[in-house]
């Protein structure tokens, strides 16, 4: 992975242009605010929106979370909402639509005028790649190397199986978004999503259901569409008591074994080699960054 990768494991969606939601977006508990200037927008309204992103931006992480702006394509649009997004109170922006690696790096390029231009770190403004396309499907391998400041990326279920004419099931989506999730892995980025659809989210206990399996498929973090849906997905892709103390006996074991001179070793009927503790390790330096950043949530919250 990156190194410094950003903690995300819940992104949610808030119109930007509506005051209701925009009010309480800091009291959800997700880990990232996501100012939609896309789908959530009205093309009517989409100019008067881009006022209030810089504004709004400021307003939703006041908890500690961070801001992520959703733009529009075509690149018309895309080049007026990055205009408007690019401050400090603006952490990344999600490309919709990611057509291929050249794609990417126009807009690389203007982000990173932007960011010189406003006095800001260039590097700052990163990017979650939205992947939806069928060619760009195919170019995702070349489309999540193709900026530094690229931290995720994700697959357009709904849109994609439209364009195949399949049902978004799970089922008919697994192999596009196992595909993706070996891409962000190459890339050493994090995968974000669910391994089924979330259009319909009223049965919690499935969808806690899903979430889970969705992180034993290698999602990291995943948009959320309804507040409801926050707590879920924070409590499943943060790793449980259990986990914790089973990577920690794995680890303690393989340190034994080390001074043994042994490779592999057995522990609980199982044979346990690097490839299993090198996934203990993993899982407790997630949980050490995901408590780096509830501290520095509780930090924010309480001024």
């Amino acid at each position: 992975m990156k190194p410094d990768l950003p903690v995300w494991r819940t992104l949610l969606y808030v119109p930007v242009n509506v005051e209701k939601y925009i009010d309480k977006a800091h009291t959800r508990g997700a880990d990232v605010i996501q100012l939609d200037l896309e789908d959530a927008v009205p093309h009517a309204e989409k100019a008067q929106a881009r006022t209030l992103v810089q504004k709004n931006a400021a307003r939703v992480r006041r908890a500690g979370a961070d801001v992520l702006v959703r733009i529009n394509r075509p690149i018309a649009l895309a080049v007026r909402d990055i205009e408007a997004s690019i401050c400090p109170d603006v952490d990344a922006l999600a490309i919709t639509k990611a057509d291929s690696a050249s794609h990417i790096r126009i807009l690389d390029e203007l982000v990173s005028e932007l960011e010189q231009a406003r006095g800001m770190p260039v590097g700052h403004t990163k990017f979650n790649a939205m992947v939806e396309t069928l060619d760009a499907f195919f170019r995702i391998h070349e489309i999540v190397k193709a900026a530094e400041r690229i931290v995720s990326c994700s697959v357009g279920g709904e849109d994609l199986a439209l364009a195949c004419n399949f049902q978004p099931s799970g089922e008919a989506l697994l192999y596009p978004k196992q595909h993706m999730i070996i891409a962000a892995a190459a890339a050493g980025i994090m995968p974000l999503g669910f391994i089924d659809s979330v259009a319909g989210f009223g049965d919690w206990d499935t969808f806690r259901t899903m979430v889970r399996r969705s992180r034993d498929f290698g999602f990291m973090g995943a948009s959320c569409i309804h507040p409801g849906q926050v707590a879920i997905v924070n409590e499943a892709y943060t790793p449980s008591d259990a986990e914790l103390a089973h990577a920690r006996r794995l680890i303690a074991a393989d340190d034994e074994a080390k001074k043994q001179g042994r490779g592999s070793f057995a522990l609980d009927g199982k044979m346990i080699d690097i490839p299993i503790v090198m996934r203990a390790q993993r899982l407790l330096a997630r949980y050490d960054a995901i408590k780096a950043r509830e501290a520095k949530t509780l930090a924010a919250a309480n001024g």
